[in-house]
């Protein structure tokens, strides 16, 4: 029995899919944040669920009561949900968000390719965010990577070269690319010294880069003031710590240098960036 469940089939144009999972590589809830401003914005219906059953340790990641208003106890589960919507601009969206899952990863990227052929998407993007050495006061960076040269080319993207462990969204590409189903992946950079708090701007960053690459021509008046009070409340608690304001003063000079070959945006612009953050690496390799 497959694990995806249908609640309907939307009529869509020629959709783009677009991922988040929670967890590791969604670091300042700033993909998740993204896929679900993007779900929001457009009124996005629930339209298939992936269930946890299969795929999850549930002492691991556990399910959670609460408490309704007529007083019963309802248990939700971390199931993945994907939700469609029409937009405006001739390409339609479906959005998936969930966790990553802990176990039979082949048959997880099986039932989310299935739903990405039963919707007839012409391409499916994986969102993240990581944490790297980058200050706060500058533009976030964004890396765009794929495998398919006319991808690439297309949508102004550069090759993946990381080798390695990986997680489910390296997994979800290489499925992906087994069944020709095109695929891309955006990243953002997250300061690792605010990596506790959520990211209105890696969001924003995220969004900007997302409805660019589909074609989407929606405002985004509401997350660039939530990123602008989020950068002046980091301000403030980075001026109130001698060693944290010298340390941000580093990473702006670094930033800042053109001829800086190390330079951690651009290296984050250029390349796979879960190669950037040395803490990832561990993870994967479960050091």
């Amino acid at each position: 029995m497959s694990p995806l469940r249908w609640h309907h089939r939307p009529e869509l144009r020629r959709p783009v899919l677009i991922a988040a999972f929670e967890g590791w590589n969604d670091a300042g809830d700033a993909a998740s944040g993204a896929a679900r401003w993007l779900a929001d914005r457009y009124g996005a219906e629930l339209v298939a669920t992936i269930e946890a059953e299969e795929f999850f340790d549930f002492t691991t990641t556990r399910p959670i009561v609460e408490v309704g208003d007529d007083g019963r106890r309802k248990l939700t589960w971390p199931d993945t949900e994907l939700w469609a919507a029409t937009t405006d601009s001739g390409t339609d969206l479906v959005i998936l968000v969930g966790h990553e899952p802990h176990l039979r990863w082949r048959t997880y990227c099986t039932a989310v390719l299935d739903a990405a052929r039963e919707l007839d998407c012409s391409l499916l993007v994986t969102l993240g965010a990581l944490l790297s050495e980058v200050p706060h006061t500058r533009p976030t960076a964004v890396s765009g990577t794929a495998d398919e040269p006319g991808l690439i080319e297309r949508l102004d993207l550069a090759r993946s070269t990381y080798e390695g462990p990986t997680g489910i969204v390296g997994v979800l590409h290489a499925s992906c690319n087994l069944v020709e189903q095109p695929s891309a992946s955006l990243w953002a950079a997250v300061p690792t010294y605010v990596s506790g708090a959520p990211s209105p701007k890696a969001t924003l960053a995220l969004v900007e880069r997302t409805i660019a690459l589909v074609g989407l021509g929606v405002p985004t008046t509401d997350l660039q003031i939530a990123s602008a009070a989020y950068e002046r409340q980091i301000d403030q608690l980075v001026a109130d710590d001698e060693d944290t304001a010298a340390y941000v003063a580093s990473l702006e000079e670094a930033a800042d240098d053109p001829d800086e070959d190390d330079d951690d945006l651009e290296a984050f612009a250029a390349t796979d960036p879960s190669e950037l953050v040395e803490e990832v690496e561990r993870f994967l390799r479960g050091d």
